[in-house]
């Protein structure tokens, strides 16, 4: 016992990896993850007194226990055994494809990386890119709904900063779960978007288990208290119009509620428009040619980025006009009773968008030139004064004394992209633009009456 043993010096350098790798795993490590979680937990409490609706502990659970609950839940193991069946595969190997599906879905929520890093990016970027504007009723309804509901935002998909207005919109009163494509897959967004809280939804190849997978882990979520925000058209506008509702999440959430039991449901309806959409050529591009493959190239991104810093430094205007969130009155699926007809409730969570819809400068601008093409600055401002009068007044989002100078702003930043031009003192729309102008004009078209932008 008391020989001396000689070792090569790298076999006794590997040994001392070793030995101090497993001592920092079983030791030291488990100290310093309770340490910092105490600390978390702390912090969290303090933020939970200044937000209108607390982070629920559900979505602080630790990840690796979210997804042990999930892959074992009931329904899920019945739906293992079934796909081994129906696939002819051991169960085991069924049971590590649930586990797969678990690991891709199940967020890693950190509400440091949400409330310190991804609400000041998001006011930056939201702030740097529009004015916004939010409806005057917004506090109301969200005050409205009760405090024990779980409160989904349902809104329509204009642009890829709608993730970004409503965050930064919520941030002061609730965290929220978004469902997300597999656009945020890519490394390292994805580990930034789960960290936000935020869970994937695969489009394509979507197997009978990993639709139980998912429907469960969105009825977990529902139950615990988290609050979400999904948009059931399943993707982009291409038209500027509000698309088909797409019912999978939305079946998902009825399904797995029970009105005799646990907390509400309430959906608030969220309407997001633009004066400008920054992806608005490729969307219309998109639609014309009948697909939604979308050909933007990291160029360009990349070259946007850096001509709104340079516009930034030189002090130059570097926003895109104003971009508007307006709350619908809510839907509370237990006032909705049980059993809820889930196509009824998509066709009328869509309407109550719709009827929210804020109406912004460009829009108005759109739609007088597309009736009557070739307006002096003074006819448009009538024609767009008029289409203002038969507009609800909720959904206004400017005031008829700022007429004039909302006009001038809205016309001019069409000018400046070469949509419209000024020939012989009249605004036309530029050869070959028609569509750009049909595409915002579309926004608002529930609105307006056929007859609404004839100028005197």
């Amino acid at each position: 016992m008391t020989q001396t043993v000689q070792l090569p010096l790298w076999l006794f350098i590997l040994i001392l990896i070793f030995a101090a790798v497993t001592a920092l795993s079983h030791f030291l490590l488990p100290s310093v993850r309770w340490f910092f979680r105490l600390r978390l937990e702390r912090a969290v409490k303090r933020l939970n007194t200044r937000l209108k609706r607390p982070i629920e502990p559900f979505k602080l659970a630790r990840r690796y226990d979210m997804i042990q609950r999930l892959i074992y839940d009931p329904e899920v193991t019945r739906e293992i055994v079934a796909y081994a069946k129906n696939n002819n595969v051991p169960e085991n190997v069924a049971f590590e494809k649930a586990r797969h599906y678990a690991r891709e879905i199940v967020p890693s929520f950190s509400a440091f990386a949400y409330f310190s890093f991804a609400i000041r990016l998001a006011r930056l970027l939201a702030n740097s890119v529009y004015r916004i504007r939010t409806a005057e009723g917004n506090d109301a309804v969200f005050d409205s709904i009760p405090k024990d509901a779980t409160v989904v935002f349902v809104m329509n998909h204009r642009s890829n900063m709608d993730y970004v207005l409503v965050t930064y919109l919520a941030a002061r009163d609730t965290s929220l779960s978004y469902a997300v494509g597999e656009w945020a897959r890519v490394w390292p967004l994805s580990w930034l978007i789960k960290s936000l809280g935020a869970y994937f939804i695969r489009r394509t190849a979507r197997t009978a288990l990993y639709r139980k997978v998912l429907a469960r882990y969105v009825q977990m979520a529902t139950v615990g208290g988290v609050n979400q925000a999904f948009y059931p058209e399943g993707g982009l506008s291409l038209t500027g119009k509000l698309r088909p509702p797409k019912m999978g999440l939305l079946s998902y959430l009825v399904e797995g509620f029970d009105p005799e039991e646990g907390r509400d449901v309430v959906f608030v309806p969220v309407a997001i428009n633009y004066d400008r959409v920054l992806e608005d050529r490729v969307l219309i591009a998109a639609d014309q040619r009948g697909d939604r493959r979308f050909g933007a190239r990291i160029s360009v991104v990349v070259g946007f980025i850096l001509r709104k810093l340079w516009q930034g430094l030189t002090f130059q205007e570097t926003r895109f006009g104003t971009a508007a969130v307006a709350f619908g009155t809510p839907l509370s699926l237990r006032a909705s009773g049980q059993g809820a007809e889930i196509n009824a409730l998509s066709v009328e969570l869509m309407a109550r968008i719709e009827t929210a819809m804020p109406v912004l400068t460009v829009p108005l601008v759109c739609q007088a030139l597309l009736q009557k093409d070739g307006l002096s600055q003074e006819a448009l401002m009538d024609a767009v004064g008029k289409m203002m009068g038969q507009i609800p007044q909720a959904n206004h989002i400017f005031d008829m004394d700022a007429l004039e100078m909302e006009v001038t702003r809205g016309v001019q930043s069409l000018a400046d992209r070469d949509i419209v031009v000024l020939k012989n003192d009249a605004w036309t729309i530029a050869e070959g633009e028609t569509p750009v102008v049909q595409f915002y004009a579309n926004s608002i078209s529930q609105f307006i009456h056929a007859d609404a932008a004839t100028a005197s």
